[in-house]
């Protein structure tokens, strides 16, 4: 099998992958409906359309931190099937509203928040789900599956729903059926969930019961300088970049007068560039955290050159090459979270990123759309571009400076490196290159290591004389 596929050897893998395939084909389908539902209910209000956004999102940063929780204690395939619930009734109630004529704007906030709540629970527990069905060897490209699977949904997703609206005359009655078929792919997921082998899988080691399994969650990350980094690059790119759903449905709306098919299409079309990136990201056994903070440099300058293109299909043409790189950016951070971390801290840790990853998207997202009411649609490209890029500079720089990892040439010998490493405590200490058996520093496929793999040893304050050793990814 190629390398790019090797997960789906797994076979409770292979039947999960085929549940959520169907899944996020109805998720990007309800996306493009509820947007173009809420145009329709508010007379084309950027700011509604941020309403919206921000409320869906906004349980994510509220209760990330209890969900992250909850994925570490109780046993995850449960947890998945009662969060599937908690997403299908509200996408089927918002369906029925809109199919019957009674939707208005402020059905579509209260269920968005509901809706919300059910992601908020899924997304650490689902997560976190992908180690104990492939192990630790095929994690990686296990992510990079996923995010494939979802930007393959997103090729069809918003293409069908546009389509599906278009046919049935645009108007509110034509997005709740778009809305109601989300609702019901639901049972995909819980079917596949049902018919995995619960003997082949690899369940992690639960957290203990107890006060303060948040704040150890916290203290966690804040011991992780690496961490720290990923997460407030992923934030920047979060809050202010990413918000297609919106941004796109203005350009194609406002600036290039297009109706519902063709911002169905613009969904589809950068989900193209998405999907690249997902399954190249595939292919990577070992995410690195520079190619996280690079690959995020580059998404906000291609967003702020989307924001100037002339013409609806020159915006098309660069909406792959975000997508691209947006993906990169998520699915190596997803993986090096999943890969450097301790087994049961996964759940919080990966909490804290979606929280703080999509969290953002409720203060972002009304700041973006009140942009494009007072200074035009391309102004939430190229401000969000430019706001995501100013902060991972600011983040960048904090982090060289501070408490990360320090990286030098050793004087006259240019391929030997040494590698300092700053715990919480104010110590420092060197880590050089491992001997091999002929007495030379290791290498890694044939040619010198141009990082060295550090081992960060750091005394738990709160257990004197406890030391805890764990592997940090490369330095950025």
């Amino acid at each position: 099998m190629s390398p790019t596929f090797r997960a789906l050897r797994v076979r409770n893998y292979r039947i999960y992958a085929a549940g959520a395939v169907v899944s996020n084909v109805g998720t990007w389908m309800q996306r493009v409906a509820q947007d173009w539902l809420v145009l329709q209910l508010t007379a084309n209000s950027g700011t509604a359309l941020g309403i919206t956004t921000g409320l869906q999102f906004l349980p994510m940063l509220l209760l990330s931190p209890l969900a992250g929780v909850v994925a570490d204690r109780f046993p995850k395939r449960k947890v998945l099937v009662a969060t599937q619930l908690m997403m299908a009734i509200p996408a089927a109630v918002l369906g029925l509203l809109a199919i019957t004529g009674w939707a208005e704007a402020w059905h579509v906030y209260v269920l968005a928040f509901l809706f919300g709540v059910g992601t908020a629970f899924d997304a650490p527990a689902r997560q976190s789900f992908v180690v104990e069905m492939v192990g630790t060897d095929d994690l990686a490209n296990a992510v990079g599956l996923n995010s494939a699977s979802f930007n393959t949904a997103r090729i069809i997703g918003p293409a069908a729903a546009g389509g599906l609206i278009a046919l049935l005359g645009s108007g509110v009655e034509a997005t709740g059926w778009a809305i109601l078929i989300n609702g019901v792919s639901y049972l995909a997921v819980i079917c596949s969930l049902r018919l995995m082998d619960p003997r082949s899988l690899r369940p992690s080691k639960r957290a203990e019961r107890g006060r303060g399994a948040v704040r150890e969650g916290v203290r966690y990350v804040r011991s992780r300088p690496d961490l720290l980094l990923l997460l407030a690059t992923v934030f920047f790119v979060g809050t202010f970049g990413m918000n297609f759903q919106m941004t796109t449905a203005l350009m194609a709306t406002e600036v290039f007068d297009k109706g519902a098919g063709e911002y169905g299409l613009l969904g589809s079309i950068m989900a193209v560039g998405s999907l690249a990136g997902a399954l190249l990201a595939a292919r990577r056994a070992h995410p690195r955290l520079r190619l996280v903070v690079g690959a995020a440099i580059v998404f906000g300058v291609a967003e702020v050159l989307l924001g100037l293109m002339p013409s609806y299909w020159t915006f098309a043409l660069l909406l792959p090459v975000v997508g691209l790189f947006a993906l990169t950016m998520i699915t190596t951070a997803n993986a090096t979270i999943q890969l450097t971390v301790l087994p049961e801290m996964r759940g919080r840790v990966a909490a804290l990123y979606l929280m703080i990853f999509m969290g953002g998207t409720p203060a972002g997202a009304p700041l973006i759309g009140w942009m494009g009411e007072e200074f035009g649609a391309r102004s939430t490209l190229v401000g969000g571009g430019l706001m995501t890029l100013a902060g991972i500079a600011v983040s960048l720089l904090a982090y060289l400076r501070s408490g990360g990892l320090v990286v030098r040439r050793e004087a006259g010998r240019p391929l030997a490196l040494t590698v300092t490493s700053r715990d919480p405590f104010g110590e420092s200490r060197t880590v050089t290159p491992p001997l091999n058996g002929e007495g030379q520093r290791s290498q890694r496929d044939g040619a010198p290591r141009e990082a060295v793999e550090q081992i960060v040893v750091r005394r738990d304050h709160h257990a004197p004389g406890h030391r805890e050793r764990e592997q940090a990814p490369e330095s950025a």
